[in-house]
């Protein structure tokens, strides 16, 4: 998605920005490449700086409830300091490193319905303007995929994915927000849980692994949040489901609550019960090619995330934070 903008700081005559991302799905901590293609306005223009930002869309908890916003997560500097000559057709072609916590928008091509953007800011003449607008695809890690396809072939369902403001103590989270992939419980599990939120904070030698649950209350008893968490290399090689399913069964037999955890607690952005009951979600077992046993999200997930993209320039356009 590409959005050609006039930049309206300049008036009508000025430069115009397009950026073009190359082909293909991007990973965490990988490198994104593209072009920045600017025209020249009626004048001469010097252009002092091209600028990327990397934007994602967040919800963040408060007393009154919940609320989205953009958050700017990471600025690049990708050219400038040329003259830009009038009706000039010029390129900056550049290779960025994506932060090793950006959150996975897809999976087996599947969107999750998180919605990440790069806008490209030029600088021209002391004036700025944000005048073009990507959409950022985002695939998983080896061990993100291996671990979400376990859950797939043990019987969880997919139900949702955002991103949390807010960070989790005891981690070594760097990224303002952290993403949360809801999984409804496989059978053998239904009647302890509700729901199980998975954060992947991922980093140059593997990942963190944080898991919770929502607990069902019993007939004398309330229900209760409980977290684990792991580690994981980029490279381990696992029997995955048996490692999956021992980190739910411990999970799920946990006795503490976040106050007995507080070192893995999501600090003031506690996660109040918003959860339903039986809900199920559509299954993530579900083969996403002839011949591949593998984990998808389902159509929902896809359906959600086709609504948000449609009006992601809309968004991006609105409210901000930096």
């Amino acid at each position: 998605m590409v959005f050609k903008r006039l930049l309206g700081s300049l008036g009508v005559g000025g430069p115009t920005v397009d950026t073009v991302l190359d082909p293909g799905a991007v990973r965490p901590g990988g490198g994104l490449s593209g072009q920045v293609h600017l025209v020249g306005g009626e004048a001469d223009f010097d252009i002092e700086h091209i600028g990327l930002e990397l934007v994602a869309r967040v919800e963040a908890e408060h007393e009154d409830g919940e609320s989205e916003g953009v958050v700017v997560f990471e600025r690049f500097t990708v050219g400038g300091g040329f003259r830009l000559a009038a009706g000039e057709r010029h390129s900056v072609p550049f290779t960025v490193t994506l932060p090793w916590e950006t959150p996975i928008t897809e999976l087996y091509g599947q969107p999750l319905g998180v919605v990440l953007g790069l806008r490209t800011e030029l600088a021209v003449a002391g004036a700025k303007d944000k005048g073009d607008l990507d959409q950022l695809t985002v695939t998983a890690l080896p061990a993100q995929e291996a671990i979400l396809e376990a859950f797939g072939q043990l019987g969880f369902g997919f139900r949702s994915a955002d991103l949390e403001y807010g960070r989790i103590g005891g981690t070594g989270q760097q990224l303002p927000f952290y993403q949360e992939i809801e999984i409804t419980p496989s059978p053998r599990y239904a009647h302890q849980v509700n729901e199980i939120e998975v954060t992947f904070l991922a980093g140059p030698a593997g990942l963190e692994v944080v898991l919770e649950a929502d607990k069902r209350g019993g007939l004398f008893s309330s229900g209760q949040d409980a977290l684990t968490r792991v580690f994981v290399g980029h490279h381990d090689v696992r029997d995955w489901n048996t490692e999956v399913d021992g980190w739910i069964s411990q999970l799920v037999e946990h006795r503490g609550s976040y106050g007995h955890e507080s070192h893995y607690a999501h600090g003031e952005h506690h996660h109040e019960d918003r959860h339903d009951g039986h809900r199920s979600g559509p299954g993530i077992g579900t083969a996403v090619a002839a011949g591949a046993a593998g984990l998808a999200v389902g159509v929902v997930g896809g359906m959600v995330a086709a609504e948000v993209i449609d009006e992601v320039g809309d968004f991006f356009e609105g409210d901000e934070e930096d």
